[in-house]
């Protein structure tokens, strides 16, 4: 088994479902050349059946990019099939992905139907797919709450029907990582044909759980892992591509590799941020602003000592020009003589003293304290000097 993990981006597909991110066609295609850029293995350009403005863009994404594997999206219904064939009539390696509902949940309420109809539904669907592209994804919605030995089954003729890749959705971020890892692992071991195709992670992040478990899924076996820019996806998201591209870059012990430019990862966070109209969170792991900053004195001063003491991610790893260090009333006396050295002021020990002093009346005032802030503050301590230099020679 390899240990290349594809890269499969669903930014413009189940990240631009969010409620008011829609994408105009010249915005999909700018990021999907960014993406493409980036390094990913394959890009979920759309859902074509749905709208012919969808419809329009995935052709169009098609014929922009030309090393990525470029998808589109269908139901397990002939004319949906058939329109995603049309899209990507243009594309160096098209990929149709369609599939349908496999756990109870799905088959009874949703679908109202039987699990042998699943079984001859799915087939048919690869089947007809396949007619068109040679790559076709399964996916098994819900897969995630589905019994493992029905979507073994389901799998297996999926494969009978020549699909490539099966999709082993988490839909509603209901699993745990050692559940999702599990079931990753017993159809990597179980389903008959499986050396046929390749296990994919595609995992939403309902219990804040999306990331891990992808991680797990990789450790039992895929080795396709879905997910969008800054995590954005359906209801609470999706899995986080720089999260988990970190992850495994981070954890070499692990054995696994992206074929991903990581540098680019902050500029494209960014742009998906921009396009989309989605503020990414401060608190954002690898791309929220406060990733690499610091605000704690404690922190501040090992940062300044030796980074990886706080650090595990040189930020020029993920396109950050440097950690940042915040001077607020927690901040100790070496931020804020680094951050008066980066001004051009070098201070000496009882300089400091003073200054630290007036720093921390402006710092309980305000929130964070700015190189403006700390211009001022060394402005007031000169003249404090020249004053107590006036009063010396007075009495003198």
């Amino acid at each position: 088994m390899t240990n290349q993990i594809q890269i499969f981006d669903t930014t413009l597909r189940d990240g631009e479902q969010v409620p008011g991110c829609k994408l105009n066609t010249i915005q999909k295609i700018e990021i999907a050349r960014a993406l493409e850029e980036l390094g990913v293995d394959v890009i979920e350009a759309g859902f074509p059946i749905s709208s012919p403005g969808d419809f329009e863009a995935v052709r169009r994404v098609a014929n922009a990019v030309r090393r990525p594997t470029v998808c589109g999206l269908s139901r397990a219904i002939e004319k949906d099939i058939k329109t995603a064939a049309e899209s990507l009539e243009g594309a160096v390696r098209p990929r149709i992905h369609t599939g349908i509902g496999v756990s109870e949940m799905h088959i009874r309420y949703k679908l109202q139907t039987t699990p042998e109809d699943i079984l001859y539904r799915a087939a048919a669907a690869v089947k007809y797919a396949k007619s068109f592209v040679e790559d076709v994804e399964f996916y098994a919605e819900d897969a995630g709450r589905a019994d493992n030995e029905f979507l073994a089954r389901v799998l297996e003729a999926a494969i009978k029907a020549g699909a490539t890749v099966l999709n082993i959705p988490d839909t509603t971020g209901y699993c745990l990582p050692e559940q999702y890892g599990a079931k990753i692992k017993y159809l990597y071991e179980n389903v008959r044909g499986i050396e046929k195709a390749i296990l994919a992670t595609h995992c939403h992040n309902d219990l804040g759980l999306a990331t891990a478990n992808s991680i797990s899924g990789v450790i039992g076996g895929a080795r396709q892992v879905e997910c969008t820019i800054n995590g954005i996806g359906e209801r609470a998201g999706n899995t986080s591509l720089e999260e988990v591209v970190m992850i495994l870059r981070q954890h070499p012990d692990l054995g696994y590799t992206t074929g991903i430019n990581t540098r680019l990862l902050n500029p494209i966070s960014h742009l998906v941020s921009e396009k989309m109209g989605v503020v990414v969170q401060p608190n954002k792991a690898i791309v929220g602003a406060n990733a690499f900053a610091h605000s704690s004195g404690i922190h501040q001063d090992g940062v300044i000592k030796k980074r990886e003491t706080y650090e595990i991610i040189d930020p020029l790893e993920v396109g950050v020009d440097h950690s940042k260090i915040v001077l607020t009333a927690r901040s100790g006396r070496a931020a804020l003589a680094y951050r008066a050295k980066c001004l051009g002021y070098n201070l000496t020990k009882d300089e400091l003293d003073a200054v630290y002093t007036n720093f921390l009346v402006v710092a309980d005032r305000k929130k964070e304290v700015g190189d403006e802030d700390l211009v001022e503050i060394m402005k007031f301590r000169n003249w404090e000097i020249e004053q107590e230099k006036t009063a010396h020679a007075t009495v003198s």
